[in-house]
């Protein structure tokens, strides 16, 4: 069963209906085309040929039975016969088009103009909140937050310049445009920080320069447009409590590179790992039992950390600290403290060292107690070969003499 022609040509009617919204049939060019539109839609954008001159006025052709005129002035340069420009439309008089060329220029260009396209821009001026620019006979603004990748403080070093740009904003109706150097200037930063991570590997010793300093570490430029993190704990084998106690900005460092995240936007680094590790020949430094000066670092809930070489710490159990029992290690101690202890244990393999205020008696170090005892033991070892006769009460009358003097 066919379909009914009054039923096809309602079809028909319709898909020509959708075709041709909106546009006037009477504007069409003589290809059959519609003018560009402007930065309204309004389609008053023309391409004709220079047909003749009249006086000061040039003819020009638009079309089958449609021609306009200008003023020679609106051309950079006398145009000759033959030649093809841009025209916007004006209006009528005595039934020629009024035509503009520089009108055309700025409609043209706002033709041409989309978000996210770069563009090159002059610098015409400056204001409070940022720069004036122009896009060929378009005006533009560039805020001072977009126009570098960090804070500039004399924009005033822009004017005249010609900058590659990015459109962040484009609003034809309100003629109003924004521009952004900055994105394009973070783009070229990841491309170069893109190409610089392939030849950047985990372990590798470089050069950096120290651009920022914060209480907790260093932020270094390592080239390439990478900038890795220099923690405080990986600034010396010794302790350090501030960044800046040890580098400044400015400084150029030798780093390590400990790690690489985010595909480089994190990048860990570390100095004390070029330094000797003080633990390689710590049984030629340090044994048990041993006597040292110490100073106190830290202190925690279970004792106190103590330094006892450079890089080297122990622990002082909260145990440890006095003959008494002790509820707060801040009531026995405190940090920066100098303090005699006694090396306990080393654990080389774990690196940890127990230390002790207290000598084997289990008396203070450095105490009246202590000294005591170590006279007593002065005197046993001198008398270890006495006559059977010599009773204990006479060593202790013995030491009690020699600590006399």
């Amino acid at each position: 069963m066919s379909n009914r022609p009054d039923r096809n040509e309602d079809l028909l009617s319709k898909e020509v209906a959708a075709a041709l919204e909106g546009v006037d049939l009477q504007a069409l060019d003589a290809n059959g085309r519609m003018p560009s539109k402007g930065p309204r839609g309004d389609r008053h954008l023309m391409r004709g040929t220079v047909a003749g001159f009249s006086g000061g006025d040039v003819i020009i052709e638009l079309g089958p039975r449609m021609q306009g005129v200008i003023k020679k002035t609106e051309f950079d340069d006398p145009p000759a016969i033959g030649a093809s420009f841009e025209f916007s439309l004006r209006g009528q008089e005595d039934g020629l088009w009024i035509l503009s060329r520089q009108e055309a220029k700025s409609l043209s260009a706002w033709n041409e103009l989309s978000v996210g396209a770069r563009v090159e821009a002059r610098v015409s001026g400056q204001n409070t909140g940022g720069l004036e620019l122009r896009i060929g006979p378009i005006a533009a603004f560039m805020p001072a937050s977009q126009v570098s990748l960090s804070r500039e403080d004399n924009l005033s070093q822009f004017i005249g310049q010609k900058l590659v740009c990015e459109v962040l904003e484009l609003d034809p109706d309100k003629k109003r445009v924004l521009l952004s150097r900055r994105t394009v200037l973070e783009a070229a930063r990841e491309d170069t920080r893109r190409d610089a991570m392939g030849s950047m590997t985990v372990g590798q010793v470089v050069n950096g320069k120290v651009t920022r300093v914060e209480p907790f570490g260093a932020f270094v430029d390592i080239g390439g447009g990478l900038e890795g993190l220099l923690h405080v704990s990986n600034i010396s084998r010794k302790r350090v409590e501030n960044a800046a106690e040890v580098v400044k900005k400015g400084e150029t460092v030798r780093v390590q590179i400990l790690e690489i995240k985010d595909g480089g936007k994190r990048i860990g680094l570390g100095m004390k790992q070029l330094e000797a590790d003080p633990w390689d020949d710590i049984g030629a430094r340090i044994s048990p039992g041993q006597i040292l000066q110490g100073k106190v670092t830290r202190l925690m809930e279970f004792g106190a950390f103590v330094e006892l070489l450079p890089g080297i710490e122990g622990l002082l159990h909260v145990s440890q600290l006095g003959k008494e029992r002790v509820r707060r290690v801040q009531d026995a101690i405190s940090p920066s403290q100098d303090v005699s202890v006694r090396v306990v244990s080393i654990d080389n393999k774990t690196k940890r060292i127990a230390l002790s205020r207290l000598d084997e008696r289990g008396a203070i170090i450095g105490s009246e107690d202590a000294v005591e005892g170590s006279v007593i033991d002065e005197v046993l070892l001198k008398n270890s070969g006495a006559k059977a006769a010599t009773n204990l009460g006479n060593l202790f009358k013995k030491a009690l003499d020699q600590k006399k003097k």
